[in-house]
């Protein structure tokens, strides 16, 4: 569980070197307004709802901007600790593998030159378990029949049924891929061209 410490204190370490100005691949973020967000998600349990409901956006996007607004040195030092709830590590990694992990990969990838990084041993079985619910999720009315691989970790199969489709990544890359990433992930899509086309054309919500 000490993984999901590693992955905060890096993504804050990145964060700091790079400044609060520098892109992101969310679209109309820059690093001073993902900072804002990861705090907003632990700390503002009020205005959390927002990311997801868009009746409440507006709430939301309102106190992420006042956080942005705060010295950006203040926000990587909250955000480097998380807050009381979260300080077991069971319940951090439980709530923030996915999302440290995409977000730490959203700033890295918006930086010219960028390299993959070896996945982080620890956080690996977690994502894999988070691509599976997302997979199943996303893809549940594809027409055909999609089978997510992750070499050495395993298998689903989802889909609407029909041709057969196979999604191959390792955990880190088919998650990215299935949270709105698919320029910047790294993964193979094999099957009838007329469908890898189709479900390459798919865009999901971040």
């Amino acid at each position: 569980m000490n993984e999901i410490r590693r992955e905060r204190a890096a993504l804050c370490d990145l964060l700091a070197t790079l400044g609060p100005d520098q892109p992101t691949l969310c679209t109309g973020w820059r690093t001073r307004d993902l900072a804002a967000h990861l705090l907003l998600r632990e700390r503002r349990p009020l205005a959390a709802p927002g990311i997801l409901l868009s009746s409440l956006a507006g709430y939301t996007a309102r106190v992420q901007q006042r956080l942005a607004s705060r010295p950006y040195p203040q926000l990587l030092a909250q955000l480097r600790r998380p807050p009381l709830l979260l300080r077991p590590a069971r319940l951090d990694y439980a709530v923030n593998c996915l999302e440290l992990f995409v977000h730490h990969e959203d700033v890295r990838r918006a930086q010219p030159d960028w390299q993959p990084r070896p996945l982080p041993a620890g956080l690996a079985p977690g994502l894999w378990r988070r691509v599976r619910t997302l997979a199943r999720m996303r893809l549940r009315r594809f027409p055909a029949t999609v089978t997510v691989l992750a070499t050495g970790y395993g298998q689903i199969h989802t889909g609407a049924g029909g041709p057969m489709l196979t999604l191959t990544g390792d955990p880190g890359e088919l998650a990215l891929w299935l949270t709105g990433r698919p320029e910047a992930a790294r993964v193979r899509l094999s099957g009838p061209d007329e469908l890898v086309a189709q479900l390459t054309a798919v865009r999901f919500s971040v």
